[in-house]
């Protein structure tokens, strides 16, 4: 038996090439290696755009029958794995439209949401006189040990989770790809259809908003600390 499955570096082109012939020949080892390999980041980002898990696992399953139906098309362009999350982003979208829980989705002429609203939150500066604009509520200090606390606590994972659901549909795309998945900034850029620029403001946005919320959920810790 073949194995496709590839070390904790990134794959190689050649590696790539090889799947994917392997693919288009119909192996099967092969296409349950993608499948263990992608499908639950598949899941994770389906679920930024429609309602339930149950909907975002009918999405995966469209995103695997479109690529079987698509891989004599697929010239190489990108990666894989960009070329994989595009099908799955472009089922997601149609079938968040479709579950009416979503307008159309942006252009590449905007910034997707908020694009007028600050980053952080205009109460916590200084509004006049001499420290204006200054931090009236400054972020709270974190020590280098501070995210690997919150990360492998169960209960801040979840907070994590929450505050990234909570955040607008662009934001919670972006940070979905490039902090949860690990894509690169060309890659989610590509994926979501979207400006280099566009998407450096919306990760920022996403990352203000969500270290907000963590401040809160650490406040009472800390002062039990």
């Amino acid at each position: 038996m073949t194995s496709y499955q590839s070390g904790p570096q990134q794959e190689t082109t050649l590696q790539e090439a090889q799947l994917l012939e392997a693919l288009r020949r119909g192996d099967e080892d092969a296409f349950s290696t993608v499948v263990d390999k992608y499908s639950g980041s598949l899941i994770r980002l389906a679920m930024t755009f429609v309602p339930s898990r149950a909907v975002a696992e009918e999405v995966v399953q469209e995103t695997w029958l479109g690529v079987l139906e698509g891989l004599s098309r697929f010239e190489g362009r990108s990666s894989f794995k960009t070329w994989l999350f595009r099908i799955l982003t472009n089922r997601a979208k149609t079938r968040g439209q479709r579950e009416s829980r979503y307008e159309p989705y942006p252009s590449k002429t905007g910034s997707g949401d908020d694009s007028h609203e600050p980053a952080v939150d205009p109460s916590r500066f200084v509004k006049s006189g001499f420290w204006a604009d200054h931090w009236a509520s400054p972020p709270d200090a974190w020590d280098e040990h501070t995210p690997e606390r919150i990360l492998v606590s169960k209960e801040g994972r979840k907070q994590i989770d929450t505050a990234i659901q909570m955040l607008p549909e662009m934001q919670r795309h972006v940070m979905t790809l490039r902090d949860i998945e690990g894509l690169t900034s060309k890659e989610t850029c590509n994926i979501l259809d979207l400006s280099e620029t566009n998407q450096r403001v919306l990760l920022h946005r996403a990352r203000s908003r969500v270290r907000q919320e963590l401040e809160r959920y650490l406040r009472p810790n800390q002062r039990g600390a």
